[in-house]
């Protein structure tokens, strides 16, 4: 089983090399290739991917749907993995999804995330409860998810006409699709992997807002929303 792994990233060379390590190190035991997909960088990243030897494809459009979808349409592997430019992946994570995969009744999944530690007492209790709910709802975050390559294009891949919590839509579809054949979707609780919380330590109390549930389903469409994504990127 061939897994390909997907890494959107735009102006990413703080975070990417310590990505790109973990993942060259838990993918040694399996067939794999790893996509970065550069959206235009105007940074160094282009050039860290190329010292990681990896493959690299280009996507203009900011838009992280988007810009996931390319990746997917260049990989040939079997399962599709994608991660986040921030995101380590601990030892033992490929493994656990390469054993769920290996069941025909799964089409997909994600892993559970752990952030940094934040700076701010409260923004450590608001990550916190925001897991909490998203276990309720089935809001499964993409900072790494993955899905058969034939299930992903069945279903159309990310949704290109939202800006942020694509990946929760997206899995939302694929759990419908996994009721319908009569099969699921996994979540691996561990190990987790482990993203950056830069956007909570830099936007404050604005992240109370911005990253609430609700604000991020009634605005998803709405592009000017999500300045801190696109247009300004924290960094």
């Amino acid at each position: 089983m061939k897994v390909s792994v997907v890494v959107p990233a735009y102006n990413e060379e703080k975070y990417l090399p310590r990505t790109l390590a973990a993942l060259k190190d838990t993918l040694r035991s399996m067939p794999h290739e790893i996509i970065v997909v550069d959206n235009e960088s105007t940074d160094a990243t282009r050039d860290v991917a190329a010292n990681f030897g990896v493959r690299i494809v280009d996507e203009s459009e900011h838009n992280i749907a988007r810009v996931r979808n390319t990746g997917a349409q260049a990989a040939d592997g079997e399962v599709i993995v994608f991660i986040d430019a921030d995101t380590i992946v601990r030892p033992g994570v490929f493994e656990r999804i390469r054993e769920s995969m290996l069941n025909d009744k799964c089409v997909g999944g994600s892993v559970k995330v752990e952030y940094e530690r934040a700076r701010r007492a409260w923004v450590r209790f608001f990550m916190l409860s925001w897991l909490f709910w998203a276990r309720f709802t089935r809001m499964r975050q993409g900072a790494l998810q993955f899905c058969r390559s034939d299930v992903f294009r069945e279903l159309g891949g990310y949704d290109d006409t939202i800006y942020v919590g694509e990946d929760i839509e997206f899995h939302w579809r694929l759990d419908k699709l996994a009721k319908e054949r009569g099969g699921f979707t996994t979540f691996i609780e561990t190990p987790m992997v482990l993203t950056s919380s830069r956007r909570w330590d830099k936007m404050g109390l604005r992240m109370l807002f911005i990253g609430h549930p609700v604000t991020i389903f009634l605005g998803w469409r709405a592009r000017f929303l999500w300045k801190d994504w696109y247009e300004n990127a924290i960094r």
